[in-house]
């Protein structure tokens, strides 16, 4: 698979670079060390999957990754950063980001996200959802009916109160009424927040695995 890393510290686009290519499966064929410069080897390799920093020059990694679904919408991004505030992990998650990734994570760990990604899966690093996520004693998901387990897994594939009526056979107002009773019990501010403890308890599967 191709790969394209977009990082302004040469010692990490380095270091990845050189792990990578050690996979027989995985190929680097571009770097960039600016959200510019990102976007000119993005729409020249055109890549499988895009490795990027969320701290550069010429703009962030959001507005990279949001600028290059416009004409690359079957590259899937994985972040790869040095922090996790809840603001970044949660504008990530709205932006249906397949992926998050700290610096420091090992490099079996990020080519088995890679890989991951490129099944189709998400993965966002579990210390990081560990990070933003307050985790209570009880299991709240045993709150939850079974339908609004459904729908929890709904919202952390990012579908719209249409999509999720449609796939369940029920009425938009029945989502919404859902969709607050959940966020309700769950004690969470909104969507982003539910998706985001979705991904916590691994309910972020595939579209092809809800039911």
């Amino acid at each position: 698979m191709k790969i394209v890393i977009i990082d302004d510290h040469p010692i990490v686009r380095h270091g990845v670079e050189r792990a990578l290519n050690m996979e027989e499966d995985i190929e680097v064929t571009g770097t960039a060390a600016s959200c510019p410069e990102g976007l000119e080897v993005l729409m020249t390799e055109k890549p499988d999957i895009a490795l990027v920093d969320l701290k550069m020059p010429g703009g962030g990694g959001m507005e990279l990754i949001r600028k290059a679904r416009e004409f690359l919408p079957e590259t899937r991004f994985i972040i790869l950063t040095s922090y996790a505030s809840h603001r970044e992990v949660s504008e990530a998650v709205s932006e249906n980001v397949e992926g998050y990734l700290l610096k420091e994570a090992l490099p079996e760990e990020l080519i088995s996200a890679i890989r991951l990604v490129a099944g189709g899966r998400r993965y966002y690093d579990p210390e990081i959802m560990d990070s933003v996520m307050i985790r209570e004693e009880r299991d709240p998901l045993r709150e939850l009916t079974r339908r609004e387990i459904e729908i929890l897994q709904s919202l952390a594939q990012g579908f719209n109160n249409r999509t999720i009526a449609e796939k369940l056979y029920i009425s938009e107002n029945t989502v919404k009424k859902h969709v607050c009773n959940l966020l309700d019990k769950l004690q969470l501010e909104d969507r982003t927040q539910a998706a985001l403890f979705a991904f916590s308890r691994g309910l972020g599967k595939k579209e092809g695995e809800l039911r």
